[in-house]
C-alpha cells in the first residue's frame, strides 16, 4: 500500500533536467513541497511551483547543509554525468573515472548526512542508478561501475538505518534501458547504434516499449510513497514497469 505525499517535503538534487525535472513535476503533482538543487541557475528558473537552490551536489558542505536546513521526509538524486564515450584505450582518467566524481560523490555525501543528521523516522531516499550497474557500459569508461556502487550504497545505508533503528529508508532505481529524450539516452545510442552498424533510432527499437522521464519518475514517486516491498532495496524500470532486483 503506498502512502499520500501531500505536504511532504521533498528534495531533488539534480532536478533541473531530464529525469530530475520529470521527478519535481510528479512531485508536485502529487502535493508535495519540492525544492531542486541543479549546478544550472539558468534551468532551475524555468521550474514552476518549486523553490530552487542552484548548487553544486558535490561540494561537501552542500549536502549536510541543505539537508540541516530543509529536514526533508523524501530525498532524491538523480544528478549525473553524461560520460565520455570511447573505448577504454581512448579515455584518460578524468574522463573515465567522472562519473565516480560526481554521482557517486554527492550520492556518498547525501547518504551519510541523511544518516549522521539524522532524518525524521519514515524518511525516504532513492539514488537513480542505471542498468549499466547490471550489464555493463563498455563504451563509457568507468560509468558503469560507479552505477553499481550507487546501487551498493543504498544497500549499505539501509543496513546502517536499520541497526541504528533510525527509521530510514533507502532505494536505489535502475533504468534498466536507454530513456527516449535525454542527452545520454541519445548519444549512448549513437554510439552503441554505430557498434552495431546501426542507427540510434534502430538501436532504441529493440526495446519492448520506450522509456521516458515520466515512467522513470513515476516509479521513484512510487517508492517514495512506500510502494516498494520493505525487502527490496532496488527496482530497474524498464519501459513496461518495474521489476525488485536482489
Amino acid at each position: 500500500m503506498t502512502a499520500s505525499l501531500r505536504g511532504k517535503t521533498a528534495l531533488v538534487v539534480g532536478g533541473s533536467s531530464g529525469v530530475g525535472k520529470a521527478t519535481v513535476e510528479a512531485l508536485v503533482a502529487a502535493g508535495a513541497r519540492v525544492t531542486a538543487v541543479a549546478r544550472d541557475a539558468g534551468k532551475l528558473g524555468e521550474l514552476e511551483g518549486v523553490a530552487t537552490l542552484p548548487g553544486d551536489a558535490t561540494d561537501p558542505g552542500v549536502a549536510e547543509l541543505v539537508l540541516r536546513e530543509l529536514r526533508p521526509d523524501l530525498v532524491v538524486l538523480t544528478l549525473g554525468v553524461n560520460p565520455e564515450m570511447g573505448d577504454v584505450d581512448e579515455l584518460d582518467w578524468e574522463s573515465f573515472s567522472a562519473a565516480w566524481n560526481t554521482d557517486v560523490k554527492a550520492s556518498f555525501f547525501f547518504v551519510k548526512h541523511a544518516l549522521r543528521l539524522p532524518l525524521r523516522p519514515g524518511s525516504s531516499v532513492v539514488l537513480v542508478s542505471s542498468g549499466a550497474a547490471i550489464a555493463g557500459s563498455p563504451l563509457s569508461g568507468g560509468y558503469a561501475g560507479a552505477k553499481r556502487m550507487q546501487w551498493l550504497l543504498a544497500g549499505y545505508a539501509q543496513k546502517v538505518s536499520d541497526a541504528r533503528k533510525l527509521g530510514l529508508r533507502v532505494v536505489a532505481v535502475l533504468p534498466r534501458q536507454l530513456i527516449e529524450g535525454t542527452t545520454i539516452g541519445a548519444r549512448a545510442a549513437a554510439h552503441y547504434g554505430a557498434l552495431r552498424g546501426t542507427s540510434a533510432e534502430a538501436f532504441m527499437k529493440q526495446y519492448e516499449a520506450p522509456l521516458d522521464p515520466g515512467k522513470v519518475a513515476a516509479a521513484i514517486v512510487n517508492a517514495l510513497a512506500g510502494g516498494v516491498p520493505a525487502d527490496v532495496h532496488a527496482i530497474a524500470v524498464t519501459g513496461t514497469g518495474t521489476t525488485p532486483l536482489a
